[in-house]
């Protein structure tokens, strides 16, 4: 099966610019670049569909093709979730531009998108994952509990992986996890959130529901979501604009780079330099998380 997705702002969009940020870990194992080709497993209808995602011809959108014949509008909702392809980037490129930090950014990066997380589970426990530890190691910690709990399908000798389900992970004990080198409490945050959606007592339908405050404060009443993690995953899932993850340490990290500053910004420094930054925080704080890539 074979059909194209539209990109809203087509001259602000960049399918290159978008597979860099897509490659920046060997360790991926939930989507796979090749050249100029992204290919990913999305779960339609508790069938797994192999989807390979390429420019479209005459650059009118994406080319979209299946191992297996699925909804389209399910698969076309997910992938354009997934790469925010319904953004309208010209409020923050005309903001960006004459903010000194923004400004480099836009023009060396332009036309990528806010790279998303399609699924609520995942991304809430990948900031769990994440929390106080190195990029490299939170992608091998990831990486191990996909390939001991996460669907797999075979196609053309490749194996391709889908996330584990709250279900799953909720009938685990600890040291299920410990002994991947979660530590005891992340091992226990993940499945206390997997407990929470497994039973509905995080639901999608009620985080969808609410406003951008509203959403941050039910989020913080899970264990193991601090203001980070909530602000990451309305930022990388919800989509709210206006999220910003202030305690990043890549945010921080980038900042020094880009002010050229001795030493890491202190949180109240951080502050003020993002205080004006408002409903284009979250694509202000992604691109210079860009920056940081090599």
């Amino acid at each position: 099966m074979k059909f194209t997705i539209p990109v809203t702002d087509h001259a602000n969009f960049s399918f290159d610019e978008c597979l860099v940020f897509l490659s920046r870990s060997d360790k991926e194992c939930l989507h796979e670049v090749e050249g100029n080709t992204l290919r990913k497993v999305i779960v339609v209808n508790n069938t797994p569909v192999l989807t390979t995602i390429t420019d479209a011809p005459k650059k009118q959108g994406l080319q979209v093709t299946t191992n297996t014949a699925a909804d389209p509008a399910c698969l076309k909702n997910y992938i354009s979730h997934w790469l925010h392809l319904d953004a309208d980037l010209n409020e923050f490129y005309t903001f960006a531009k004459k903010d000194k930090i923004l400004s480099p950014l836009i023009q060396q990066y332009k036309g990528l998108r806010l790279i998303g997380i399609p699924e609520l589970f995942e991304a809430l426990t990948w900031t769990i994952t994440g929390q106080q530890i190195n990029l490299s190691f939170a992608y091998t910690l990831k990486q191990r509990l996909i390939h001991a709990y996460g669907d797999a399908i075979t196609s053309l000798g490749k194996t391709y992986y889908v996330y584990p389900q709250p279900a799953t992970i909720a009938a685990l004990e600890p040291a299920a996890l410990t002994d991947m080198q979660f530590s005891r409490s992340k091992a226990d945050y993940i499945i206390s959130i997997a407990k929470a959606m497994a039973e509905e007592r995080l639901s999608l339908t009620q985080l969808q529901s609410l406003d951008y405050t509203a959403a941050r404060e039910y989020l913080i009443s899970f264990k193991g979501i601090g203001n980070w993690s909530a602000n990451y995953v309305l930022m990388k899932f919800s989509r709210y604009w206006q999220a910003l993850p202030l305690e990043d340490a890549g945010l921080h990290n980038a900042l020094k780079q880009q002010l050229q500053l001795a030493v890491k910004p202190s949180l109240a420094e951080i502050k003020e330099y993002t205080q004006h930054w408002q409903q284009h925080a979250a694509y202000a704080t992604f691109y210079l998380w860009r920056s940081l890539q090599q």
